[in-house]
């Protein structure tokens, strides 16, 4: 056989040592572990391959989902118009099973000329319902019909006030608080008859009613 040259041996050396190195790094990455090469690490709760990215994103995406939830849960409110003699007209949300009483404190309660007798405070509220506080007509309207007489012209039965009824002949304070309250029990009153059906008024009284009272 041959003798090698000293350059040979060196040439050869290298090239095992070379060999030696490449075979150890392979051995090397095998037995590290699958590692992705985009970020994704193996998980060994069975999943599989997970990027962290897509994680937060999905977490993301059910912390959303439940404040939707809650936004559609929260509703259970009605807006309504308060209206006419309030301190603050407007429109005003309340929450449902409040009462018109509730709604006329939202607008700051009714003005000195509101005439509450003419407005239910008990009703329940509905959504989208308009409360209407009616203005308590000047006393100086009933005292002047009381002197001119008929000149002035008839009352309206639907919207006369206990002043009102009172400066009639023949009906007095506890009279004509009856027909208030009568005219509020059954929804207004549409003709004069129906005052014939309470309690004091006859027949002298049911003229004086017809020339100074109109449905």
């Amino acid at each position: 056989m041959p003798e090698l040259s000293r350059t040979q041996i060196v040439v050869y050396g290298a090239i095992a040592v070379a060999l030696l190195l490449i075979g150890a790094r392979a051995i090397r990455g095998e037995g590290g572990g699958p590692a992705g090469g985009d970020g994704t690490t193996w998980s060994d709760s069975g999943s599989g391959w997970s990027d962290p990215g897509s994680a937060e994103a999905e977490s993301g995406a059910a912390e959303a989902g439940e404040g939707e939830f809650e936004l559609g849960q929260g509703g259970g409110d009605v807006v309504v118009d308060v209206t006419g003699a309030v301190a603050r007209p407007g429109v005003y949300r309340l929450p449902v099973g409040s009462r018109v009483n509730d709604a006329l404190q939202r607008a700051g309660g009714a003005a000195p000329k509101a005439q509450l007798e003419a407005v239910n405070l008990a009703a329940r509220l509905a959504d989208g319902q308009q409360v209407v506080v009616p203005e308590r007509a000047p006393a100086g309207i009933g005292v002047a019909a009381t002197g001119a007489g008929a000149e002035e012209g008839p009352i309206s039965l639907g919207t006369a006030t206990l002043e009102q009824l009172d400066t009639i002949d023949g009906i007095g304070p506890v009279t004509a608080e009856d027909i208030v309250q009568f005219r509020e029990e059954h929804g207004g009153l549409s003709s004069i008859e129906q005052l014939d059906q309470i309690s004091g008024i006859g027949p002298a009284t049911m003229e004086a009613l017809r020339a100074r009272l109109q449905p």
